[in-house]
């Protein structure tokens, strides 16, 4: 029996008379225990999907023909109280970021109680037991505590798993996990998704699985529908269609990603952008054809339509026989570090913190950094990887002067700047600056490009004049590959790729000899990721700075970085060269943290850490 049908469904923005294409002649359909994972770009319609399915669509936004069935009964024209019935007990929702979804005010236990009983758990003492092996069942440890914590307390993989508890708790027919395990670490990462298939084989629940994350769609998913522009590109089954895709976008977005194994390779970046809303209205061909490598003249005179490839497996492109000869560029040459020349080196640096005291008076300590020792050398990138809590972040504001260490010794170009003096931050303002993971909150939105970019030259007391200024503005945007005119634009007038390009900009002005980079491209579609790396290299070989790049994404770090450090609990478990380590990594937490990144190969086993293991060593 079919859980979900959808047959020509298209939903559309309704403004000033005018109609505006959101998801165009969609039809699809997943049966009980089957997983449908969803790929593509932002602004490829994958959560408005899920939008459609509870019927919570944006104003101005609504659906314009076709079908939706759940169970036999139609969504689309079910009156509204018997679909919020439906909602939360037959059809229930996982969202990308669990600390907006659940309420900060209330504890874990209110939550959940209010959760049960709307789907029919009796309110007396029955929750806290229906609620125990809830948490028990998605790996929960000290169950009976987690009730009484508030949200804020809890890292961000207990909040998701908190989520995914109360998710299958009314074991729904129907799963819609949007972006799960987007931003988070590798090892969390693994986890969600092992807790995701194990509660689905449970309760043979069906699962709608957003994701842009290719590798992961295909080792979780029975069926792939990748989406671009509001229509399916391709769909079918998901080790068929990443292993031999038909249409130029998926192989595409393949080859935007790095690679875990085998030699290094070049990256394909795809130009420009997917089409907006008022571009797809005057569109008479096919969606992707300016960007497309495979490109004819028929492609921009018509749509093509959906035809089968294979068995179960379709695809819309005049030329899928030419998509196996789309391939990547070159990759961009690794400039060499100069050995023996250091820009930053640190001596057996701590950083602790009180965190209690105990019987006799005394203080209990924690060290977010332990006893670390590492040297940057002149034009090298050097990676720091590990999980939330490992200490890379508290490593990174020691690096820029944001905190002092406790002790140990910190030499930046050759002096000490440990003790973090006003000269100390004077010195580092003019050689370290530090490139933010969320330029949305990085970027003033109230100034204008030019002086975003601009800002250090502020903090050095290097300003000349605004006609200096602008004009050092554009010398900044057209290193960075911005227009011009996008001077005099506002943050909100660009995309997330290019608001992270100004960050970039703006931490390259006062032309320092070390970036420090925190997860910059944690979240960014790989088409947008592929951009900003290639980039990095670029500038690297024409500034000749350092960079310490902290990030969870094992396949950026190997592609990017000549050393990594890897961090546990605040130490630096091991380090050398990224490849060599990749390779033959030696210690325990290293070789955890590699098998959680889901393998290029779609038809290699994926044997990640299990739940118990993972949870004993993070």
């Amino acid at each position: 029996m079919t859980i979900l049908n959808v047959k020509n469904l298209s939903v559309a923005s309704v403004a000033r008379n005018a109609t505006f294409p959101v998801l165009t002649d969609l039809t699809f359909s997943i049966e009980p225990g089957k997983v449908l994972g969803l790929v593509g770009e932002s602004g490829a319609g994958k959560s408005m999907i899920g939008r459609t399915v509870s019927q919570f669509l944006p104003n101005g936004f609504k659906v314009i023909g076709g079908s939706m069935e759940f169970a036999g009964k139609d969504l689309l024209n079910m009156p509204a109280a018997e679909r919020l019935e439906l909602l939360g007990r037959e059809i229930a929702f996982i969202p990308q970021e669990p600390l907006s979804a659940l309420n900060p005010v209330l504890t874990v236990g209110q939550q959940m109680k209010e959760h049960l009983t709307r789907i029919g758990i009796p309110a007396g003492k029955g929750w806290r037991t229906w609620a125990m092996e809830e948490f028990e069942a998605v790996h929960l440890p000290h169950g009976a505590a987690l009730l009484d914590k508030y949200p804020h307390q809890l890292s961000g993989g207990m909040c998701q798993r908190i989520l995914i508890a109360m998710a299958f708790a009314s074991k729904p027919r129907l799963l819609i996990a949007d972006e799960p395990t987007t931003a988070l670490d590798v090892t969390i990462q693994a986890r969600i998704v092992k807790l995701i298939s194990e509660m689905q084989r449970r309760d043979g629940t069906a699962v709608i699985f957003i994701t842009h994350d290719l590798r992961l769609a295909s080792q979780i998913s029975d069926e792939i529908m990748v989406l671009y522009a509001g229509r399916p590109a391709e769909r079918g089954p998901a080790k068929e269609v990443f292993s031999t895709p038909s249409h130029p976008y998926t192989r595409c977005l393949q080859l935007a990603n790095p690679s875990m194994s085998g030699p290094r390779r070049g990256l394909f970046i795809l130009p420009e952008r997917m089409p907006g809303l008022k571009a797809l209205n005057e569109l008479k061909g096919c969606r992707f054809a300016s960007r497309c490598p495979n490109v004819i003249d028929t492609c921009r005179l018509k749509e093509p339509p959906l035809e089968t490839v294979g068995q179960n497996h379709i695809a819309a492109c005049f030329r899928t026989e030419a998509t196996s000869g789309i391939v990547p560029p070159p990759p961009v040459p690794m400039p060499q570090p100069v050995l023996g020349v250091n820009r930053l080196e640190t001596s057996n640096i701590t950083k602790s913190y009180t965190v209690g005291w105990n019987l006799l008076g005394g203080k209990t300590m924690f060290k977010a950094v332990n006893d670390v020792s590492f040297a940057l050398a002149q034009n090298e990138f050097v990676a720091v990887v590990g999980e939330s809590g490992s200490g890379k972040s508290s490593l990174a504001r020691l690096i820029v002067g944001l905190d002092t260490p406790t002790s140990g010794k910190i030499e930046l170009m050759g002096k000490d700047v440990s003790r973090n003096t006003e000269a100390d931050k004077r010195h580092r303002r003019e050689f370290v600056q530090m490139v933010f993971q969320d330029p949305q909150s990085a970027l003033n939105p109230r100034r204008r490009i030019a002086t975003i970019v601009t800002q250090a030259l502020e903090a050095i007391g290097k300003l000349s004049g605004e006609k200096d200024r602008l004009e050092r503005a554009r010398e900044l945007l057209a290193e960075i590959g911005l227009p011009p005119e996008a001077a005099s634009r506002f943050p909100s007038q660009l995309s997330g790729g290019q608001k992270q390009r100004v960050n970039i900009a703006r931490a390259l002005c006062a032309v320092p000899q070390i970036l420090v980079a925190d997860e910059i491209v944690s979240g960014l579609d790989v088409s947008v990721q592929a951009q900003l790396l290639d980039l990095l290299l670029k500038l690297r070989q024409q500034r000749q700075f350092s960079m310490v790049f902290i990030s969870h994404d094992l396949s950026v770090v190997r592609y990017l970085c000549d050393r990594v450090l890897v961090m546990y609990r605040g130490e630096v478990v091991e380090s050398g060269p990224t490849e060599e380590v990749f390779a033959s990594p030696k210690h325990a937490y290293t070789k955890t943290l590699l098998s959680a990144v889901p393998p290029d190969d779609v038809s290699a086993e994926w044997t990640p850490a299990s739940v118990e293991q993972l949870s004993k060593v993070g």
